[in-house]
């Protein structure tokens, strides 16, 4: 709903944290039979993760360690790039057909280049047994006109963190569960305090979260030939909803002017009640904003009547230019697996995406004495079984949000009716070049 994200340039989302120094070790006994050639003598390949130094720069290392004692011959070299620099890096390079072996992306970018073939089709890579031991739901989303183009990572589903002071003020005794909800206290909360109940980015470039709210509310983005389908009584009330909270003075003016990482700096000042966010900013508030964590609880995902809860999902892909495709596909299994992966979600505070390392008790059980960090931790993961990908697969997804969120724009400007706006953005969407 409003806010995450790393993972939304992710959307979703920057690792914030501490990392121990440990050795991981583990069996990759399920990967198919790798050639002499490509996974043995000789073999260097590159890996690109985004901004993930130097907090876990001794994770990494270690991990990189370990694969490379039990895989003689191969070498890792990690690279880490800026968030920002990513995206422009890996186009040139995959352009250039110079691009590295292993890349940490998230599926809403990397869809963007699979639908130009540049990733490698792990389904010929990777048998289905090793593939069912990710979550289903998870596994999908980096999929793309039937076949996958990456590898599930690491996840997080958004949670309500509030602020506790704020609603006492205004007479609130839980978090709103729905956008329904949202919508009454939001008026509470200004009448009684004079503060915003949250912030959400409608920049074009920026978050997907209001387009995920749509589905929540029970929109169809595109129909089964990808042509637009939020030209519906649905999509019109989902497009209603933003423009009368921002028309009767319940959003921040710089909704539309502002990105997603602004929805953090308010809640730190104390000067909204909600935060949607994933459990690893609750470390970073503590730091950056004592009293205001002090005073804040979580709650559960806001939703639509469809009760659907998103998940964000970070995957590694392997470019079909790689020199090593089989050594790359080994490496990237082993950064996956069970152990890694629940060993990697308790250095970063986020869930893994295999069946058996969210059964680990570690995602279960809340001791009576609780942080809100753990207790945030057992609520997003139980927040997973109901989760998805909420947005589709789409490599122009990015055009979508951007016909939507302009269109949205201008009705709550007043330069548009509602009607109008729906209608021009479906219009602007079938018509993409």
């Amino acid at each position: 709903m409003f806010k995450i994200h790393k993972f939304k340039r992710l959307s979703v989302f920057v690792l914030l944290g501490l990392l121990t120094s440990w050795i991981v070790s583990c069996s990759t006994g399920k990967v198919a039979t790798q050639t002499q050639q490509a996974a043995g003598s000789g073999a260097r390949v590159e890996f690109w993760t985004m901004q993930l130094q130097p907090q876990f720069t001794d994770y990494f290392q270690n991990l990189i360690a370990s694969f490379e004692s039990q895989n003689q011959g191969i070498k890792i070299n990690w690279v880490d790039i800026p968030w920002a620099a990513m995206e422009n890096k890996i186009l040139t390079a995959v352009s250039g057909k110079t691009p590295p072996d292993v890349v940490n992306l998230n599926p809403d970018f990397a869809s963007q280049l699979a639908g130009r073939n540049a990733w490698l089709d792990v389904d010929t890579k990777v048998p289905q047994e090793v593939r069912s031991s990710y979550l289903p739901n998870i596994w999908k989303a980096s999929t793309i006109n039937g076949k996958s183009f990456g590898i599930p990572w690491y996840l997080t589903t958004r949670l309500t963190i509030y602020n506790t002071d704020l609603l006492k003020q205004a007479g609130i005794n839980k978090s709103p569960s729905t956008y329904a909800e949202l919508a009454q206290v939001a008026q509470q909360i200004k009448d009684k305090t004079g503060k915003y109940a949250f912030f959400v980015t409608f920049v074009p470039q920026d978050s997907g979260e209001v387009l995920e709210s749509f589905v929540q509310m029970g929109v169809t983005l595109v129909d089964t030939e990808g042509k637009a389908a939020f030209n519906s009584p649905q999509g019109k009330a989902a497009f209603q909803y933003w423009v009368d909270l921002y028309n009767k003075g319940l959003l921040p003016k710089e909704v539309l002017t502002q990105g997603h990482r602004h929805a953090i700096d308010l809640y730190q000042a104390g000067e909204t009640a909600f935060l949607a966010s994933g459990p690893e900013f609750l470390k970073t508030i503590a730091n950056n904003a004592p009293k205001i964590a002090q005073a804040s609880a979580i709650a559960p995902q806001i939703t639509g009547d469809t009760g659907k809860k998103n998940v964000a999902v970070m995957n590694v892909v392997i470019p079909k230019d790689s020199k090593y495709p089989d050594a790359a596909v080994k490496f990237a299994l082993f950064l996956t697996n069970d152990q890694n992966q629940l060993a990697f979600a308790k250095a970063a505070n986020v869930l893994p995406s295999t069946v058996k390392s969210l059964t680990d008790s570690y995602f279960k059980d809340v001791p009576s004495n609780a942080t809100t960090v753990e207790k945030a931790r057992v609520v997003s993961a139980q927040q997973l079984q109901q989760a998805e990908i909420l947005k589709p697969s789409l490599k122009d997804i990015k055009k979508l949000q951007k016909a939507i969120y302009e269109n949205l724009q201008a009705a709550m400007l007043g330069e548009k009716t509602v009607d109008k706006a729906v209608e021009d953005a479906a219009q602007e969407w079938n018509n993409r070049v």
